[in-house]
């Protein structure tokens, strides 16, 4: 499949500071890819320059087969962008907001904003004043303005940022399914692992303004176990003297094991006296493998600026 969105040796130097440092990206037709990082680690400044917003020191941006380098306004027309809470014209009607920004395209057409409006499920209050809209709703306008132009390409940057849990899950049920009819490319920054976790096909993490991981979220996980024993300093030993990776976790020990295994584990428990209480799958979250990728970097609301 051929991407929409390339970033190649993408790089940015402050001063003597390398603060992106060669990024290489592929973002394909129908994705939705998130970008993940600690605290520093130059997310906000791939974004900017993905848009223009910064100066590239090296590499290029490439959108549906343009390059911003040669052709800026070009690779622009085909994106679209929501950045947090969207800004609207508060004293205006939502549809009278995207009639407004309509204009700054070209082409885009009456039945193109009937088509958005019904796409992200607002043809029951567009008529009315985005003051009277709650916060989900004027995320659902932003991104009903982003789509007017049939961008290839949706960046989001903290979209559900401040959104109540039902907020949440209606927003990503709109993006999901965006993307899959309309093929668009989506490319979401979010300090909410776990949103992530539901909403991405693919994840993208950078630390020190480089690319350390690229992933799939289809993956098929390792198997985990949690076991719960005493005396648990025999228990690990036993575990690590059969060849299995273990580490504390909670008030016992998470085993890398087959289910195949497990029943061969416990006799060996049992021979060796040990008390067994609890053994349970464990599948561990994007949270805990994110905290391994970085090595326990911080990630919150303020990401690297």
């Amino acid at each position: 499949m051929k991407p929409v969105v390339e970033l190649k040796n993408l790089s940015k130097t402050i001063g003597k500071k390398k603060i992106i440092d060669d990024l290489n990206l592929a973002i394909y037709p129908g994705t939705i890819t998130g970008f993940l990082g600690p605290n520093g680690a130059g997310k906000t400044t791939t974004i900017r320059m993905m848009v223009g917003l910064m100066k590239k020191s090296a590499g290029d941006v490439v959108i549906d087969g343009v390059s911003l380098r040669d052709n800026f306004e070009g690779g622009l027309s085909q994106v679209g962008v929501i950045v947090e809470n969207p800004e609207m014209y508060k004293f205006m009607s939502g549809y009278k907001n995207l009639v407004h920004f309509a204009r700054m395209h070209k082409g885009v057409t009456k039945e193109r904003i009937n088509e958005v409006v019904k796409q992200v499920g607002m043809q029951n209050r567009i008529h009315e004043k985005v003051s009277t809209y709650s916060l989900g709703m004027r995320q659902r306008l932003g991104l009903a303005q982003a789509l007017l132009h049939r961008p290839k390409f949706l960046i989001l940057d903290e979209p559900t940022n401040g959104l109540d849990p039902a907020g949440i899950r209606e927003f990503r049920q709109y993006l999901r399914k965006i993307a899959e009819t309309e093929g668009v490319a989506v490319f979401v920054s979010s300090h909410m692992l776990s949103e992530i976790e539901l909403m991405c096909d693919r994840i993208a993490v950078i630390q020190n303004g480089k690319l350390i991981d690229i992933r799939d979220m289809s993956e098929t996980k390792e198997s985990f176990y949690y076991m719960e024993a005493t005396p648990i300093d025999q228990a690990k030993q036993l575990l690590e003297q059969e060849g299995f990776a273990v580490e504390g976790f909670k008030d016992g020990l998470l085993v890398n094991a087959e289910q195949s295994q497990i029943p061969v584990l416990m006799e060996r428990f049992i021979a060796r006296g040990l008390q067994v209480f609890a053994v349970q799958p464990h599948r561990k979250t994007l949270e805990d493998e994110f905290l391994e990728m970085t090595g326990g970097g911080q990630i919150a609301e303020t990401y690297a600026k």
